[in-house]
């Protein structure tokens, strides 16, 4: 232990790995921050730390199965002319799924549905939320243990990147919440973001990688125009 406290390149290592461990929860906190934004305030702090929680506990669940985790690459079958692993299957089936939660909400904003609504507050709502992210958490968990794996030598570096980023994530599901639900026009920026995010997952998983970097930097300034448009409304709105 006294050897890797000691070690530059470990050292490095975690940097790298934490700052896109936190990169990646991006995902994470905006799902489980859309997700629980119908239910009522306590119920959605609730849910965000058991969703966080949870996304910890999967993460260092899995980084002590490494081997199986890195054998999830391997090709299981073939389907049209793609050999598919277990990893393929887990992301396509995630992305499909985020394709349609951002799908059924961004319908749900532009209709304003209130039957819709009435679900939402029924009490089944929480355990519903709670099995959705259960869900995602085990996609972004699976996606990000296998980069630390491909990033970081020494278990150690990869538990205590994954315990920073989700602390990260934790500080930061609030403020994000609170704000899409003070400006809700910023709720149909974050599901297209998901969406964006679940197409890409679906991509990956058919072996047609697209970067992120790009996906990122489309949404920064999509999120840039909103926050311009965000200062003039409160301007508009101000008393004179």
């Amino acid at each position: 232990m006294i050897e890797l406290l000691t070690d530059p390149t470990v050292w490095a290592s975690l940097i790298t790995l934490t700052a896109l461990e936190i990169v990646l929860g991006i995902d994470n906190v905006v799902f489980i921050s859309v997700v629980t934004s119908k239910l009522s305030p306590e119920l959605a702090k609730r849910a965000r730390q058991i969703g966080l929680m949870l996304a910890l506990v999967f993460r260092i669940i899995l980084l002590f199965f490494i081997s199986a985790i890195v054998a999830l690459k391997d090709p299981v079958f073939t389907a049209f002319g793609l050999a598919l692993s277990w990893k393929d299957i887990i992301l396509i089936v995630g992305g499909g799924f985020l394709i349609w939660k951002a799908v059924g909400h961004i319908h749900d904003e532009v209709e304003e549905d209130a039957v819709g609504e009435a679900k939402v507050s029924a009490p089944k709502a929480f355990n519903m939320v709670i099995g959705q992210i259960v869900l995602i958490d085990l996609v972004f968990s699976v996606d990000s243990i296998i980069t630390a794996v491909g990033l970081a030598d020494h278990i150690e570096v990869m538990v205590a990147a994954v315990v920073i980023a989700v602390g990260v994530m934790y500080v930061a599901a609030g403020p994000v919440s609170a704000f899409i639900e003070r400006h809700p026009t910023t709720k149909v920026l974050a599901l297209a973001f998901l969406l964006l995010i679940g197409v890409a997952l679906v991509a990956d998983g058919l072996g047609f990688h697209i970067p992120r970097g790009y996906i990122y930097t489309a949404m920064a300034f999509s999120a840039a125009v909103e926050a311009i448009n965000i200062v003039k409304r409160r301007k508009k709105n101000r008393p004179m």
